[in-house]
């Protein structure tokens, strides 16, 4: 389990603190997606050998593990991956397109008080900025508390909308084939595929988009700000602690009024559109790589043997 150190530059925080127009504050989130349903499909392989298996895991491990820092001050936040130096192999060649297939990196900037909010993404090569309105949550307060470092943390609970562009909310599709279809899809196979053909799964028609998730988050009145990381925001305190089901993101560091000040400020590069444009052009995508392995073309697979 995360090691939780908090350290704070005040000895008492107070909302006389907060009503200071210079205030400001730093988390550390340690995010961790879960990627079991990703190894299913590998591990089910048996024309990839054990020790590619292992490396397999290992690379989406890492992908899947990222640390976030998140800025804020009264009224703005700036939620961002930490960079960091990358080893030799990692991230190359199917694990970066995987990645980017995701809509990955970037910095995602609320404004809480102007109610909006602003993210770069870069999706298939192409820089995009999002501009929209900050959605409400409609949070469920729990009675439940749990400790986190140093500070009390209260549970609230939320069910939301997945967005077309949510690739980490993806899930393998639960219903099987009936054993006719398999054996029907079987033998057509067998008549339609050269015998050399590489082994080749087509990654969308297994997986599904739920229409909306359960959101568990843990937030402290100790900090009596509604920021949050990524999209969550709007509790009484700051949210340390995130779980959709698949991802969690868990606050291993606080610092209050830093030395170091960092400029909370909106990203500006990237073709504007709103989220529903760009919800619209990842779906769009999506189909149309669906379509290309459907009909033997690349599209997004998972290729396996020579």
């Amino acid at each position: 389990m995360i090691r939780i150190v908090f350290s704070l530059t005040v000895l008492f925080f107070t909302f006389s603190a907060l009503n200071a127009q210079n205030f400001t504050g730093m988390a550390v989130y340690e995010s961790k997606t879960s990627t079991a349903d990703m190894m299913a499909n590998v591990q089910g392989n048996r024309e990839i050998p054990p020790d590619v298996q292992k490396r397999i895991e290992e690379r989406m491990k890492q992908a899947f593990e990222k640390t976030y820092v998140l800025n804020f001050d009264l009224n703005a936040s700036i939620y961002k991956e930490e960079e960091k130096l990358e080893g030799p192999g990692e991230q190359s060649g199917g694990m970066r397109m995987f990645t980017t297939m995701m809509g990955g990196g970037g910095s995602h900037y609320k404004n809480i008080k102007e109610k909006i909010y602003v993210m770069d993404k870069e999706f298939f090569g192409k820089e995009f900025l999002i501009k929209d309105s900050i959605n409400s949550i409609p949070w469920k307060l729990e009675g439940e508390t749990k400790q986190i470092g140093n500070y009390t943390c209260f549970k609230a609970t939320a069910v939301i909308p997945v967005a077309q562009s949510d690739f980490m909310s993806y899930r393998r599709k639960s219903e099987e084939p009936k054993k006719e279809e398999k054996a029907a899809k079987k033998e057509s196979d067998s008549l339609t595929k050269p015998k050399s053909e590489t082994t080749s799964t087509n990654f969308m028609d297994q997986w599904e988009l739920p229409k909306e998730k359960v959101v568990t988050a843990w937030y402290t009145p100790d900090i009596p700000l509604p920021h949050g990381p990524g999209d969550y925001w709007g509790l009484p305190g700051l949210i340390l602690e995130v779980n959709d089901g698949k991802t969690v993101m868990l606050c291993s560091k606080v610092v209050l009024n830093p030395k170091e000040k960092k400029e909370i400020k909106a990203p500006k590069n990237g073709t504007v559109v709103t989220q529903e444009e760009y919800d619209k052009i990842v779906a769009d995508k999506t189909k149309e790589m669906q379509e290309m392995g459907r009909g033997g073309g690349r599209g997004f697979q998972m290729r396996f043997g020579g």
